[in-house]
């Protein structure tokens, strides 16, 4: 069984050394739903889910050192989950953007383009890829369709400020794959397949 969530994923960094990727999720097998995963500057990583079913699979998918099950609320471009509380505002299309939107969306959507284009990605942006280990011998992979700058951003959590924008670095560690390094929202189509 494959499983199939669109929506945009945006990955924000901050001076304080937090690294924030938020993914809204317009369509998925759970309906739409939004999530949070969070990284600190000493290494540890949380996840912020709406409710059970979220963590159990993303929590399943990538690695956390914590998994809270919490409010979350959208508000245009912002989440409220929990601790959390970010706002972001993407600029002009980035130009990684304009190149994915040459790409027909069947071409885009199908594993062979994904497993194709990973070590481009990697090469291109690195700590971004396009394919791998979903865990559980499960196999996901990610087909951006677009890519806007994000210009500015407020990030807090349990309402301390976490200071201004920043490059997302270090990678973030979840997964086989990190959010872009230049801040950026992505309009992302994500694959889960299950272990045949």
């Amino acid at each position: 069984m494959t499983r199939r969530f669109d929506g945009h994923i945006v990955g924000l960094g901050t001076t304080s050394g937090t690294r924030v990727v938020v993914g809204i999720w317009e369509r998925s097998p759970h309906g739409p739903f939004a999530d949070a995963m969070v990284e600190r500057p000493d290494g540890h990583r949380i996840l912020l889910a709406p409710d059970a079913w979220v963590a159990d699979l993303v929590a399943t998918t990538y690695r956390f050192d914590e998994v809270q099950v919490v409010a979350v609320a959208l508000d245009g471009w912002s989440i409220q989950a929990g601790p959390l509380q970010a706002r972001w505002t993407p600029g002009a299309r980035a130009p990684i953007g304009w190149l994915l939107r040459c790409v027909p969306r069947p071409v885009a959507h199908h594993e062979t383009w994904a497993r194709l284009c990973d070590p481009v990605a990697r090469r291109v942006m690195p700590g971004v890829r396009t394919h791998g280990t979903a865990g559980q011998g499960r196999t996901e992979w990610y087909a951006a369709t677009d890519a806007w700058q994000v210009t500015s951003a407020t990030v807090s959590w349990d309402g301390q400020d976490l200071g201004p924008l920043a490059p997302v670095d270090p990678p973030v560690r979840f997964g086989f794959a990190s959010a872009p390094r230049t801040p950026t929202l992505s309009r992302v189509t994500s694959f889960i397949r299950d272990r045949p």
